[in-house]
């Protein structure tokens, strides 16, 4: 059973993002909703036809964009809220108040973290409810999308806390979520197929873990995964639930150190 200070921790933190949804939901809202515009209009006829490099694709280019877009939010916005969270405490120095509580670091550390997350994954169903004002959705993979925005909202939510404690000034968080996640995000396959470069290109970006998380989200959406052209032949049959299985053990490494580091008090105690 969850203990009291648990609960309220995260009643706590909970309460931080939502009584202020002008700052917290509102910005991606709007971000996405002129993207989906934009793009509308820009691509016109485009938008309705088939994507380009994804041989026998019945879906259109904004359906294709959606996955992404909603990745972005949501990583974007659990990092953001467990960072700050943790360096605006740090800051404040009131986050003593939690490390002396009774609470085990575990569940400082899940209370943060899940808090987090669900901030990320209500930007996450905003920016697809956004979209189906656009296009139809119809999700192909439920419980799958279902497993991949959790574990990816909790991986980027627990990287949050590691930022909030390795940040010094509030231009290090900035620095983090606008110039390190966001170009990956971005460059992991979100506005174009990966069957779409060539061979040498593929394998670089392979090499980027955002790759297959937009792909995963997609593959649960759309029930599309470029994977099942790009990944090496005995990889690709399984290739979403390897990714899948991959990303959950990041996570479960992720949350182990950011354990590991209130234990030790590092940047807590500075």
């Amino acid at each position: 059973m969850l203990s009291v200070g648990f609960r309220a921790l995260f009643k706590r933190e909970l309460l931080r993002f939502i009584r202020r949804p002008k700052n917290t939901f509102m910005p991606p809202a709007i971000t996405n909703v002129l993207y989906f515009a934009v793009f509308g209009m820009i691509l016109g006829g485009r938008i309705d036809s088939p994507v380009e490099g994804v041989e026998g694709a019945d879906f259109g280019y904004i359906l294709f964009l959606i996955p992404g877009l909603i990745v972005l939010g949501t990583i974007s916005n659990a990092f953001e809220n467990a960072s700050f969270s943790i360096f605006h405490g740090r800051w404040n120095e009131y986050i003593h108040e939690t490390l002396t509580s009774p609470l085990s670091y575990v569940e400082m550390v899940v209370a943060y973290v899940s808090a987090s997350a669900v901030r990320g994954l209500i930007v996450g169903v905003i920016i697809a409810v956004i979209g189906r004002l656009f296009v139809p959705i119809s999700i192909e993979n439920g419980l799958f999308l279902v497993a991949t925005m959790v574990v990816i909202a909790a991986l980027f939510a627990g990287l949050g806390i590691i930022g909030g404690l390795v940040a010094r000034d509030f231009d290090d968080l900035t620095v983090m979520n606008q110039f390190i996640l966001r170009p990956l995000v971005f460059f992991g396959a979100v506005f174009y197929s990966l069957t779409m470069l060539e061979p040498i290109w593929q394998a670089v970006s392979l090499l980027n873990p955002m790759v297959y998380m937009v792909d995963s989200v997609r593959y649960g959406l759309l029930g599309y995964s470029d994977m099942f052209e790009v990944a090496p032949a005995a990889y690709a049959e399984f290739a979403p639930l390897a990714s899948l299985g991959v990303l959950t053990l990041l996570t479960v490494a992720v949350l182990a150190i950011d354990v590991y580091l209130f234990k030790i008090g590092y940047g807590l105690t500075d």
